[in-house]
């Protein structure tokens, strides 16, 4: 028996579309976990959100399922009401058509996990679920929709398939380039679409029209039947409200009409449409409005990879020579102004002694400078270069590109990829850290701006140089898991590597050991001068994986007046007997006296 819905899309006219349900939804009934809740807890919004499309206009309308399946819902606690959330759906969208009084095509929606690291398997899995309940309440095609990832896109596919004989409308988000969030152009999807038996594909969601139209046109040479149901344009935050921008009825006409000279056969909207821009996309369609210029598709920027191999820093030219590293860890101001340590990195270069200075980033979850800011400064002013420490508890994977794109053109180009204090161990109890990505991710982002890509394997307008290090715990209470870690960064790219605070070098033996006699990058020890009993008692006990041994604790309280010169000493030691075990040191200076670290090298 022919399906009616093929046969729309092949005879014609065009299919109009709904539009952004989701977002209707939740500015309707505010008190729901996800929009997606609502088909159980507010079922009058959610048809009457229904009918006022298909009374602007439109012959489709979607499920309010995008969100729907078992792993989302598990986010809001409502994993338990998977099947009874899509079957609602289901139910009040036909209850719409019915009091509508108009054919319209149902369509099930399913959107993407959100979940990169979920296997394939458990992703068909998720999917098959969703669209069975869907399948099985009586819509009359499937869109999968709003997918960043092309394997995941064709994941669902396949697990709609295997459930279901309807019609599948599949779609991507492009940006204004026609490239995925993983740089997959349009292109290219559809090529391995093209095979899968759809009954269209297209853009949908994105950075408004104008990429939906720039998608469209690259999709066009397969001969698929296509869909373009773009966002309103790109949103912003007031408050706590997303507010989309004012495009103008005329303007959705008029992208109605470009759409369906490209040869699309759907033409709806995603987030920030209204039954008002489908009133307007109806129209255009009925009228078979023709363009007013045809759609010109913007010449694409070409990447040009800089040629030869990126400028050696001074710190990575020395290890590869295996010279002594000698670096002095800095903690920036709690203020604005750093002209103190300026002065302080002036002298140390001036001392002979020192090669780099290494500058935290909020140690201890206090708030300080930006050690990316303090680090151009000193390189701009003193001579001298830095390690600026980076840590994954401030910054979203886009923060962290931004921040290191803006330190490379800064000049720096040696970083330490950390994860960094949480934020309840410092002066923001009660606050919580980004965390989207840990020291290993961070060393594995820094290592794909070096090839020239951002974190998705976009390309960026050019690579980057950056010299990456990691940290190392010889003290960690499980070694294993350290050493588990430490491999995993190395894997990412991570090329040297400086270890916690260390007052035994026995730790450090135990470490290199474990590694087979030697540290597959150059290590750098940390060395610290306790002035103090007191001080060694808050190290050994007060900071996580800091191990301050019985005999140094002893011989400081035993010293007394004199502990700080016996904690010199026993730095001295230290210093001496690593030049034997390692690639280098960095000194951690007594609180706000950075030049006492001189006492350690001298």
């Amino acid at each position: 028996m022919p399906n009616r819905f093929l046969e729309r899309l092949e005879r014609g006219p065009v299919v109009v579309a709904d539009g952004g349900m989701g977002a209707l939804v939740s500015s309707a009934v505010r008190r729901t976990r996800c929009p997606e809740e609502a088909n159980l807890r507010a079922p009058e919004t959610v048809v009457s959100l229904h009918l006022n499309f298909i009374r602007a206009g439109a012959d489709l309308i979607e499920t309010n399922t995008f969100g729907a399946n078992r792993r989302k819902l598990a986010a809001h606690y409502l994993e338990q009401e998977t099947q009874a959330i899509n079957g609602a759906a289901v139910k009040l969208a036909r209850e719409a058509r019915e009091v509508s009084g108009r054919d319209v095509f149902v369509a099930g929606s399913i959107g993407p996990l959100g979940d990169q690291d979920v296997e394939p398997a458990e992703r068909r899995e998720v999917f098959a679920e969703q669209a069975s309940v869907l399948n099985g309440r009586g819509v009359d095609l499937v869109i999968v929709e709003t997918f960043f990832d092309l394997d995941e896109l064709v994941d669902a596919i396949e697990a709609v398939r295997g459930v279901s004989a309807l019609p599948i409308v599949a779609m991507l988000t492009f940006d204004e380039e026609a490239e995925t969030l993983a740089g997959v152009t349009a292109r290219d999807a559809t090529e391995r679409l093209a095979p899968l038996g759809l009954a269209a594909v297209g853009a949908n969601h994105g950075a408004g029209i104008q990429a939906a139209l720039t998608a469209l046109s690259e999709m066009q040479a397969n001969g698929i039947p296509l869909a373009a149901m773009p966002n309103i344009g790109l949103a912003s935050l007031a408050g706590n409200r997303i507010v989309y921008p004012h495009a103008t009825p005329e303007y959705f006409a008029e992208f109605a009409a470009q759409a369906r000279e490209l040869g699309a056969r759907v033409i709806g909207g995603c987030c920030g449409t209204t039954p008002t821009e489908i009133a307007a996309i109806a129209s255009a369609v009925a009228e078979e409005r023709k363009p007013r210029a045809p759609f010109v598709l913007a010449e694409r920027e070409v990447v040009v990879a800089a040629s030869g191999r990126a400028e050696e820093t001074e710190l990575a030219r020395k290890l590869r020579a295996r010279d002594w590293v000698v670096s002095v860890q800095l903690d920036p101001p709690k203020g604005a102004n750093c002209d103190g340590l300026l002065d302080a990195s002036r002298e140390l270069k001036a001392s002979g002694l020192v090669d780099v200075v290494d500058i935290n980033d909020n140690a201890g979850a206090r708030a300080g400078m930006s050690p990316i800011i303090v680090a151009a400064a000193i390189e701009r002013t003193c001579e001298i270069e830095t390690v600026p420490h980076v840590t994954t508890r401030d910054s979203s994977i886009m923060g962290l590109e931004s921040l290191l794109l803006g330190a490379h053109a800064a000049g720096v180009r040696n970083v330490l990829a950390v994860t960094g204090d949480p934020p309840e161990v410092g002066d923001y109890p009660g606050s919580s850290g980004v965390y989207e990505v840990d020291s290993v991710g961070l060393t594995e982002l820094v290592s794909r701006l070096n090839a020239g890509e951002d974190f998705n394997g976009k390309s960026i307008d050019a690579p980057t140089s950056f010299f990456a290090g990691v940290a190392v715990n010889p003290t960690a209470d499980d070694l294993d898991l350290e050493l588990e870690r430490f491999r995993l960064k190395v894997d990412a790219g991570a090329e040297f590597a400086m270890t916690q605070m260390v007052f035994d070098l026995r730790y450090l033996d135990r470490l290199l050991e474990r590694l087979g006699g030697e540290s597959p990058i150059p290590l750098l020890v940390g060395l610290c001068p306790l002035w103090s009993y007191r001080l060694a008692l808050r190290f050994h006990n007060e900071l996580p994986g800091v191990i301050v041994p019985d005999r140094v604790q002893d011989a400081l309280e035993e010293a007394g007046p004199r502990a700080a010169d016996v904690g010199l000493a026993l730095a001295r030691d230290l210093y001496a007997a690593a030049r034997e075990k390692a690639a280098g040191v960095y000194v951690v200076a007594p609180f706000r006296r950075p030049l006492a670290a001189l006492d350690v090298l001298s």
